[in-house]
């Protein structure tokens, strides 16, 4: 018998082989360094009783049915031929290096290799490797197969859809399978690659839970199963086929693995400080997340010099600092329906091309961005007529948004594609792109992805300064593969910030509030109807990378007053803010959805709690607090006690004045907030003394 460990920071990973394949015999919160894992493995034996095998298959890292296992394997393979292939793999070898395992098996012409990385940000990553000495066809494998707890309860995963990306769903383990797959060639809103496993009373702030996220921007599939024996296994690959021609080489995308003993919120922690400050390569560390400014629901297909520059003069005067052209800009794009694939500059709108717009933004102290859409090519254009066989998929297929897929996976295509993008940022002082995926892959090709990678390292390369913005329909494709491209996620294409208050609260599970685009809207949201008051959609866009994307000539003077005060406090402190913990808290209230922002020091805070809808009780739940020092005095005060309507007769203490209180009081007694109608967020900030 060997056995192997991997710690991160809070979680532990061993394993044992003692069959033919190793297997995980713990995943969870760190154990004692002078835990026996000889004794570990042995107290994971489990007895036999009737209508069993006389041994109890393994659960390995991958199961094979030629190991008499009888759950879903973690490899499907055929022959070139076609010929069903059922392998039997044997441990050859581990290769060991600080905080790195690999694990070596092997047969049948066949070498399996599983790789476990440890990192500092407390996530283990976890990868699985396939060679084989001869063409073979891959319908299906997994990264390392984990298990889980049978004492765990549920299963949460998450769904979406355009404007509403982001939804957990919660499953009870039963018998059987929990299977999602993405086969839309993207990440996607419907299947985002992300599961947590909560064990039982597991609440934002206590408890244990573990969680994977797949660093895939393809299509990927996860099925969570519960055997007839009672044990449980979690599998994470690309979408069963996504491998459309025999290769040698095969390998699955990294699973991001966290374990927590102290809530979601403790989970949320690690992923959020990896994809910031492991995944994410940042072309400039230091320099402050800027003020966006986006011009597509002010103008959408519009482009005009004359009206961009007023506006342009307008965002400056309140405070952007970066100036974003949307769609509309090239070929002859009026609407949707054309020039998708044409990236050159089009000359009725911008007959001296885009620089006279670019020397204004620049002269009013923004910098200049640029929206992009190259994955996607519109039938009405120069690209599409000079080359159909470009175009992925079949000839006849439907189109999604007027607009079909070109095939990245070949070289030609990412070459032309990387051409005419170089042309630009070498033409133009352009300091990010809005990178959009706006049409579902019409077959399911790892190719495409990988394509996708390469065209984006290779640009990443020429122009090391320029920040890209990953989005697809919204939040269509936000994953740890894109971000390791990219710079920031459009989360989703709806501002309105009833919406967007649990969609980012949801969404910081994973996403750090440095990479998740939010922008203040319109009063009367373009994609909901609902008008909400400027001080709502200040402050749920200042919880994240902050923004505003509206016609800001329609703004009334009271409106551009709160505006800009809220774009000062976000500038004021978007240093500590942007490196801060996100931690959702357990509110008593259904209708108060909070947050609380802590700096990476500890030294302070920020209390964000939305009201989104009318609360049940007469007055407001008091709101307890999380992740405070104890016995460390707090100053706490209200930002904008403006915001309380004319029945908040009574007037709390905030309202009034700072509170000097303990961590302690502040997170077992918790805050008394106002009265407040819907569609307000209180916002507290808290300082250590």
């Amino acid at each position: 018998m060997t056995t192997w460990r991997i710690d991160a920071p809070g979680q532990t990973l061993a394993l044992v082989s003692d069959v033919a394949l190793p297997r995980v015999i713990w995943w969870g919160p760190s154990l004692p360094e002078g835990e026996d894992l000889a004794e570990l493995a042995r107290a994971d034996q489990s007895d036999l009783t009737g209508g069993m095998l006389d041994r109890l298959p393994a659960l390995t890292l991958c199961p094979l049915p030629a190991a008499d296992w009888q759950g879903q394997p973690g490899l499907v393979l055929a022959e070139a031929d076609g010929r069903p292939l059922s392998p039997r793999l044997q441990f050859l070898r581990a290769e060991e290096g600080p905080g790195l395992i690999r694990l070596i098996s092997g047969g049948d012409g066949l070498t399996l290799t599983h790789r476990f990385r440890a990192h500092p940000t407390g996530v283990i990553a976890l990868q699985t490797l396939l060679e084989a000495d001869r063409p073979v066809r891959l319908h299906w494998l997994a990264a390392p197969v984990l298990p889980l707890p049978q004492g765990d309860a549920e299963i949460i995963d998450f769904t979406g859809k355009w404007l509403g990306e982001m939804q957990p769903v919660r499953n009870p383990w039963t018998p059987g399978i929990r299977l999602r797959e993405a086969r839309s060639g993207r990440s996607g809103q419907e299947h985002p690659p992300f599961a947590l496993f909560p064990g039982p009373g597991c609440t934002y702030s206590q408890g244990a839970v573990r969680g994977l996220h797949y660093a895939w921007s393809g299509g990927h599939r996860m099925l969570a199963e519960e055997l007839a024996d009672g044990r449980r296994q979690v599998q994470f690959g690309h979408s069963s086929g996504a491998h459309l021609d025999p290769g040698t080489r095969f390998e699955t995308a990294e699973l991001l693995a966290v374990a927590s003993d102290r809530g979601l919120n403790g989970l949320a922690i690690r992923y959020q400080r990896d994809l910031r400050d492991r995944v994410v390569r940042w072309p400039d560390p230091a320099r402050p997340r800027p003020v966006h400014y986006n011009c597509w629901e002010a103008v959408y297909f519009n482009n005009d010099l004359a009206t961009l520059s007023d506006i342009a003069t307008r965002a400056a005067a309140l405070g952007a600092e970066r100036f974003v052209l949307d769609d509309g800009w090239f070929g002859r794009r009026d609407d949707d329906t054309s020039s998708l694939g044409d990236w050159q500059v089009d000359r009725r709108k911008w007959p001296q091309g885009l620089q006279p717009l670019i020397d204004h933004v620049e002269s009013l102290g923004m910098r200049f961005g640029l929206w992009v859409e190259p994955e996607m090519v519109n039938p009405d254009s120069d690209l599409a007529r000079a080359h159909p066989d470009w175009i992925l998929g079949p000839a006849d297929q439907t189109t999604g948004r007027n607009q079909m897929v070109l095939d990245l996976g070949r070289a030609e295509v990412r070459d032309h594609l990387f051409t005419a993008l170089d042309a630009l940022l070498s033409a133009y002082r352009i300091d990010y792109l809005k990178w959009d995926h706006n049409r579902l892959l019409p077959v399911v090709d790892a190719a495409q992805t990988d394509g996708i990678y390469a065209l984006l390292d290779r640009l990443r390369a020429a122009h090391p300064g320029v920040e890209v913005e990953s989005c697809a329909s919204g939040g269509g494709r936000i994953d740890a593969g894109i971000l390791a491209r990219t710079e920031r996620v459009w989360l989703s294409d709806c501002i309105d910030p009833q919406e967007r208050l649990r969609i980012q609260a949801d969404a910081a599970l994973l996403l750090p509030g440095a990479l998740t685009g939010s922008h203040v809207g319109a009063a009367k949201s373009h994609t909901t109807g609902r008008i909400q008051p400027m001080s709502f959609r200040a402050r749920v866009a200042a919880l994240r990378h902050f923004g505003f994307e509206m016609d800001l000539r329609a703004l009334t003077s009271e409106e551009a007053q709160v505006l800009a005060e809220v774009t000062r406090w976000w500038k004021a402190n978007r240093d500590w803010l942007m490196r801060a913990d996100i931690l959702r808290l357990d509110s008593a209230d259904p209708a108060v959805l909070a947050e609380l922002h802590l700096a990476e020091d500890g030294g302070r805070f920020l209390l964000a709690a939305g009201v989104a809808e009318t609360s049940r009780q007469i007055l407001p739940r008091p709101l307890e607090l999380t992740g405070l020092e104890p016995g460390a005095r707090y100053e706490v005060r209200l930002l904008n006690p403006e915001d309380a309507p004319p029945k908040s007769r009574g007037k709390t203490a905030l309202q009034h004045w700072l509170l000097i209180l303990t961590g302690r009081s502040l997170m077992s007694g918790g805050l008394r907030l106002p009265v407040a109608w819907p569609s307000t967020l209180w916002m507290v900030e808290g300082r250590r003394l």
